[in-house]
């Protein structure tokens, strides 16, 4: 099986979904969801959706799969959205463009995220501006969420 058809494990289905009840508790719903065509990330995005109800903000990106950090930041800009967006991808892709994006940031977060990108977490990062600045901006990592915080 390619590495793109590969699907989510049971566990990983199950973080998501928590990933997903955390998010709406939180009231941490995106205003635009980029995802990857890669099965796990749509399955990711699936599971999310059984708390989050986003499928009429997704936008499939299948360069997300083969992509670097910086080709991630480019696709959240080409959003042009004062809205949230959220990608939906692989790693280490995420982590790069995380760790690129968030300079500064709560004391927590910081180091949960220096510490690695987990399965299903969520890295919040506030701008000012809109997402056309994600290539240019550094911004605030406000939160770093996993499903153990569910």
């Amino acid at each position: 099986m390619r590495d793109f058809d590969r699907k989510l494990d049971e566990s990983g289905v199950e973080e998501a979904i928590g990933m997903g009840r955390l998010m709406a508790k939180h009231q941490l719903v995106p205003d635009i969801v980029i995802c990857s065509t890669a099965v796990r990330a749509v399955e990711t995005l699936d599971a999310l959706n059984t708390a989050l109800h986003l499928e009429n903000v997704v936008r499939y990106e299948q360069n997300l799969y083969a992509t670097d950090a910086p080709g991630y930041l480019d696709i959240a800009a080409a959003a042009a959205t004062d809205g949230d967006v959220m990608l939906v991808g692989h790693n280490p892709m995420l982590e790069d463009a995380a760790l690129a994006l968030a300079q500064d940031g709560t004391e927590d977060a910081l180091d949960a995220l220096h510490m690695g990108f987990r399965t299903a977490a969520l890295a919040v990062i506030r701008f000012d501006g809109p997402s056309s600045d994600f290539a240019t901006k550094t911004g605030f990592l406000e939160h770093y969420l996993t499903p153990a915080d569910a």
